[in-house]
């Protein structure tokens, strides 16, 4: 955080692909950014258990700082002029990250302290400060076009998502009980994951357009080479491993004395199932869950290369151009979609291990 206080803060150009100036923080804002930047590690020798507290306003200073310093680069200059988080912000920022995540480590009571950012950033963000952001005016830009993108982002990963656990919820419960199915069907999906993303969706443009060619309900029904259809079966077929590996461990983990427990109150093999051995292997089945939710993320940014759309659409498009700022506009809501869809799976896998 030192270092990244030290270091220039934003980058204006006079637009979106040009070069431009360096800028650091002025002299009163890079002492208090100091400052931040040393509170945590004081009060962590002093009060272990209380530095979340500086650690988290160091976090939000850090992005007040980035927004009040981009408006001010870009006053006097004209509309199409950016101002970019420059490397002593994300520097900054990911030690104040670390530092965030080592208090709720130091305090495993408090882990509610990690979370104590998100008001004072939400309300950065409400209140306009960080609208001068390059990637925030790039979004403003872009208008319902983004939004169109985020929710196509997510109706992929949803449906493979989907499919994936109707797909192979049914494969682990019939290979649980049968070795030699678990381990076929298992070395069946590690094989497909094994393939670069890039190379199966390439693997899958000639099949899907000989197929579409061969059926025309199947064009018809949106079905080709290109875009959604070799999409969501690349994903779906990626996020098979860990529902399935995790399925069958859950389920063949569940301990033979409580299922006999159970046959011995008079339980049918139904009931066996669906009242002990599917509570009990629940939390574990989730975890492979989780882990498919927080790949499909990634791949459906990939899949955006075919057509299917996305976020992926601004990474590429940025990369193309040599636009970073387009580059993050896709990055950092894709990760912070792993994020959160990470952290809220892990919450109810948590409930679900604690009930």
């Amino acid at each position: 955080m030192l270092a990244g206080a030290l270091l220039p803060w934003v980058l204006l150009r006079p637009n979106r692909l040009a070069p431009g100036d360096y800028l650091r923080l002025p002299l009163p804002w890079l002492g208090l950014a100091v400052l931040a930047a040393l509170l945590p590690a004081v009060v962590g020798r002093w009060r272990r258990h209380w530095v979340w507290l500086p650690a988290a306003a160091a976090l939000s200073l850090g992005l007040w700082l980035l927004g009040t310093q981009t408006g001010a680069a870009l006053v006097g200059q004209p509309p199409f002029a950016r101002a970019s988080a420059a490397s002593g912000v994300w520097l900054y920022l990911l030690g104040a990250g670390i530092a965030v995540y080592g208090a709720t480590l130091a305090a495993p009571e408090q882990r509610w302290s990690g979370w104590v950012w998100a008001l004072p950033v939400a309300a950065l963000l409400a209140s306009g400060t960080l609208g001068s952001w390059s990637v925030l005016a790039e979004a403003r830009s872009e208008g319902a076009r983004w939004g169109q993108e985020l929710a196509q982002h997510l109706r992929l990963v949803g449906t493979a998502l989907g499919l994936a656990v109707g797909l192979g919820a049914p494969l682990a419960v019939w290979a649980a009980s049968r070795p030699g199915v678990a381990a076929a069907v298992l070395g069946a999906a590690n094989a497909i994951q094994t393939l670069p993303s890039l190379a199966l969706l390439g693997l899958l443009i000639a099949p899907l357009s000989a197929l579409a060619t061969a059926f025309p309900a199947l064009r018809a029904a949106g079905v080709s080479g290109i875009g959604v259809a070799p999409a969501l079966t690349a994903m779906t077929l990626y996020a098979l491993l860990p529902v399935l590996r995790n399925g069958v461990v859950a389920l063949q983990g569940v301990s033979p004395s409580v299922l006999d427990a159970a046959r011995g109150m008079g339980m049918s093999n139904v009931q066996r199932f669906w009242r002990v051995q599917l509570p009990l292997a629940l939390p574990v089945w989730l975890g492979g869950v989780r882990q498919a939710a927080v790949l499909l993320v990634g791949v459906a940014a990939v899949a955006a290369l075919i057509g299917a759309g996305g976020l992926g659409t601004y990474i590429f498009k940025g990369l193309q151009s040599a636009a970073a700022d387009l580059i993050l506009l896709g990055a950092v809501p894709a990760a912070l979609l792993a994020i959160g869809l990470d952290a809220a799976l892990r919450w109810l896998e948590g409930g679900l291990g604690r009930v």
